[in-house]
């Protein structure tokens, strides 16, 4: 299995839910985890997705230190469906139940107007 094909399962799974499973890259800043997940309510998380088997480098292990220690859930090592729905169990917890009930998000933007 491939780094690609768990990312696009819980990019997929967390859609599912009504939320966004962004790819996360910030120049001038290494070792961030893969992904970003906003999910409904207001609550998101960090992960970094892996080949099955494959560990995070030295510089990722670092920095999602960082980010725990400012509060945050990061999510290391997800190599597989199964760690894939340790991370979707985490976001249902936290995912209102009329989120849940809706329908996919249309498409198309952002709203016109404030």
């Amino acid at each position: 299995m491939l780094e690609r094909e768990i990312e696009a399962h819980l990019r997929d799974s967390v859609r599912s839910l009504g939320g966004l499973c962004l790819k996360f890259v910030t120049p001038g800043f290494t070792g961030v985890p893969d992904r970003l997940v906003l999910l409904p309510g207001g609550n998101l998380c960090f992960v970094e997705t892996k080949r099955p088997g494959q560990r995070e480098r030295q510089r990722q292990s670092f920095v999602q230190r960082m980010l725990r220690k400012l509060g945050f859930t990061v999510f290391s090592s997800v190599d597989s469906w199964a760690r894939v729905d340790d991370v979707l169990a985490w976001c249902m917890e936290r995912t209102p139940s009329q989120a849940l009930r809706a329908s996919s998000p249309p498409h198309g933007g952002e709203p016109r107007g404030r």
